[in-house]
């Protein structure tokens, strides 16, 4: 594996199946720039009636031209419409016309993306808008004002003008848009643990399940079923290892969309395939965690030991117990057991974070 700034090559023949593969991508950055439309010129007329040999000025006004919005779809779910389009321009507005008719004003255009997009103006490398919820919209250029026509030229010193503005431009910028994921949990750990087993047995999706690590390369989002019509969004979060904060590994590239989540879900694998010491693989998941972000770090954890289906007699399991002195619930991804309980518990510490947010948002001061 190299790795070259931002971008990873990939010798493993697995991954360059995966990128000749004709099946979507996840797309979660795009660079693009963005125009509103520039203002339409006024006119210079005068008029030329029958009988009227008199007519004056009457040069209308130019059109407006349309703004630039950024709306929060919740039909989009990644940015691949931007991977092929890079320039997103509004319409200008139309010139002023005799008889004092004003230019009609351009289209806005309404750039539609994911909820959770962050957007950044890359020239001054400042965070635009955050647009963390659904149906969400900003407007980030402003489109320039139609130009004046003779006709507001005239005074009681100038009663047939021969000037007349052209439209103003419109505001343009380099944006960056960023995704993060949106979801209640999102799960963490080494590569191969089992959470892709684990998202495809809690819900209806279906990421690539193997034998070897970095099977994930993509995030995977699932909606949990429970009773009585409730419902939670659980991430699945492509596997961690040590140095991802730093670039090392495919965890790098998608760190930030666990920032999104509520709460984290560390899935911990009873008996590594490569013979590692689980304990010390928590470890080191939290460590990354904490040099990316404290904010991060502090989220509410749940620990999962998985694959007690490989540990019958329950001895490693007591062991990891004992050595993280830490709640730790059991499952078996493959079977399925434990499940329900620890889909249950999810449950009750999402509503208990959705509570605790409000009753902070509720207690904030007004701001004057």
């Amino acid at each position: 594996m190299r790795r070259n700034n931002s971008r990873m090559v990939l010798d493993h023949p697995f991954f360059i199946s995966l990128l000749n593969s004709e099946e979507p991508m996840f797309i979660d950055q795009a660079k693009i720039w963005v125009k509103a439309g520039d203002g339409g010129p006024g006119c210079m007329s005068f008029r030329r009636e029958k009988f009227i040999p008199k007519g004056g000025p009457d040069g209308g006004d130019g059109g407006k031209g349309g703004d630039v919005y950024f709306y929060a779809d919740p039909a989009i779910d990644t940015l691949i419409d931007f991977a092929g389009k890079h320039h997103w321009r509004a319409e200008n507005g139309k010139p002023g016309e005799g008889s004092n008719k004003h230019g009609s004003n351009g289209r806005d255009m309404i750039i539609r993306v994911p909820p959770g997009t962050v957007i950044y103006d890359q020239d001054f490398e400042l965070v635009l808008k955050d647009l963390a919820e659904t149906n969400m919209k900003v407007k980030i250029c402003r489109g320039g004002k139609g130009g004046r026509g003779n006709k507001a030229f005239t005074t009681s010193t100038n009663q047939a003008p021969r000037t007349f503005e052209p439209g103003k431009p419109g505001q343009e910028r380099k944006i960056k848009l960023e995704l993060k994921l949106i979801a209640d949990a999102g799960l963490l750990g080494m590569p191969n643990a089992g959470k892709s087993t684990l998202i495809s047995r809690c819900s209806a999706a279906k990421p690539k399940i193997a034998s070897y690590p970095f099977t994930t390369i993509e995030p995977v989002l699932g909606i949990v079923e429970l009773p009585d019509h409730r419902r939670f969004v659980m991430a699945d979060i492509p596997g961690l290892i040590e140095g991802a904060h730093e670039g090392t590994g495919l965890g790098f590239e998608f760190l930030r969309h666990i920032e999104r989540t509520r709460i984290l879900v560390h899935i911990i694998d009873i008996v590594p395939f490569d013979s590692s010491d689980p304990v010390e693989n928590y470890h080191k998941i939290r460590d990354e965690l904490s040099q990316y972000s404290k904010a991060l770090a502090d989220k509410t954890e749940v620990i999962v030991a998985n694959k007690t289906d490989l540990d019958p007699d329950g001895k490693a399991l007591a062991d990891i117990k004992k050595r993280l002195k830490k709640t730790i619930y059991s499952v078996s991804a493959v079977t399925g057991h434990g499940i329900r309980p620890v889909t249950e518990l999810l449950w009750e510490q999402i509503q208990k974070h959705k509570q605790n947010k409000q009753s902070e948002e509720n207690n904030e001061p007004d701001s004057y």
